[in-house]
C-alpha cells in the first residue's frame, strides 16, 4: 500500500516538473520572439542597442538551460530526464512517471 502512494507521489511531482517545463518553454519561445522583434526594430520602445539585446537573447537561452537542469529531473532518482518532455519511465532508475 505504501509503494501505490509513493507512485502517485512521483507522478504528481513528475506532472508538476512537465507543468513547469511546457511554461518555461512557452515564456522563453516568447521572451525570444519579442527580443527578436526588437533587434529588428530597435527603436520601438526607445534607444537599445543590437548589442544589449543580444545579450539580453543570450541571458534568456542560459536562464531556460539553467532552469531546465535544475527542473527537468526524476522525481525518484534526481537524474536529468533528459531531452523527451513525454518521458514516462525514467532512463536512470526506471521509475515510472506517470
Amino acid at each position: 500500500m505504501m509503494h501505490k502512494r509513493d507512485n502517485k507521489q512521483i507522478a504528481r511531482d513528475f506532472g508538476l516538473r512537465q507543468s513547469r517545463q511546457f511554461l518555461a518553454i512557452a515564456a522563453t519561445l516568447l521572451f525570444l520572439l519579442f527580443l527578436v522583434f526588437l533587434y529588428k526594430h530597435p527603436d520601438i520602445f526607445g534607444e537599445f542597442s543590437k548589442n544589449t539585446i543580444f545579450t539580453a537573447q543570450v541571458v534568456l537561452i542560459a536562464a531556460f538551460i539553467g532552469f531546465s537542469a535544475f527542473n527537468w529531473r526524476c522525481p525518484s532518482c534526481k537524474k536529468y530526464l533528459g531531452s523527451n518532455i513525454n518521458r514516462r519511465i525514467c532512463k536512470q532508475c526506471g521509475t515510472r512517471l506517470r
